[in-house]
């Protein structure tokens, strides 16, 4: 029975991304902020579709960071971008250089600030990454990365990379680390999405000053440790 609206909401989904990222491209193109608007009008509605047609209902723990800082959060499916977009003042996410191309969610990315990164280059990543994010000083907000560089689905494992370590010293900011279960709900390339309640969870925030390596083992513990328990936890009632 669940497939029925999970299609719909998909198909609603995208029709929306489209209808909207037409109608308020004007708008983005005027300003950034104009950007922004546009992208949490459409995950306020998105979200509200989700818990209309889908009974799967999201759930922001923790405090919310602002000013300038690192996220390092958890990837397990589109829906944490959405939550994470939504929740933040001014995200500007850590995204694969492909996703720069992609019809209306490429351009409001590069609107906002979002910083492309070739992962196939390694070393050469890592710089574009800084490169991109140094120029982008003047507009202060949350910039987020997917430390393990991927989306995971819950119960597997891989290791998180150097490069949000890298990330965290070379700005200098503290860096707020993120929990989340959402990969039980809404899979990766699933089409179901699972009635319940969908978390993220924002967990410590670090001081700067930790050498990179430091980092990335600690960010790497509290993470997977607290999403292991978010899942474990999780709430499937409709």
């Amino acid at each position: 029975m669940r497939l029925i609206p999970s299609l719909l909401f998909i198909f609603l989904m995208y029709l929306l991304m489209l209808v909207m990222g037409i109608l308020c491209a004007p708008l983005a193109i005027w300003s950034r902020d104009g950007a922004y608007w546009a992208v949490k009008a459409y995950i306020r509605i998105v979200l509200w579709l989700l818990r209309v047609l889908c009974g799967l209902r999201c759930e922001v723990r923790g405090m919310v960071p602002t000013g300038e800082v690192v996220v390092c959060a958890k990837h397990q499916s589109f829906l944490d971008i959405l939550i994470l977009a939504g929740s933040l003042e001014r995200p500007k996410f850590i995204m694969k250089q492909e996703l720069k191309w992609a019809p209306i969610l490429g351009f409001y990315a590069m609107r906002i600030g979002c910083a492309p990164v070739n992962r196939g280059k390694r070393a050469g990543a890592v710089k574009q990454m800084m490169d991109t994010v140094e120029n982008e000083r003047d507009d202060p907000g949350q910039t987020i990365i997917y430390p393990q560089g991927t989306r995971v689905p819950p119960g597997d494992y891989l290791p998180y990379k150097i490069g949000a370590g890298v990330l965290y010293e070379r700005l200098g900011q503290p860096a707020t680390l993120v929990a989340t279960n959402v990969g039980l709900y809404w899979g990766k390339r699933s089409i179901y999405r699972r009635p319940g309640v969908a978390v993220l969870e924002y967990l410590e925030t670090v001081p700067e000053g930790m050498k990179p390596s430091e980092f990335v083992a600690h960010a790497e513990d509290r993470i997977e440790s607290a999403s292991n328990q978010l899942m474990a936890e999780a709430d499937f009632t409709v």
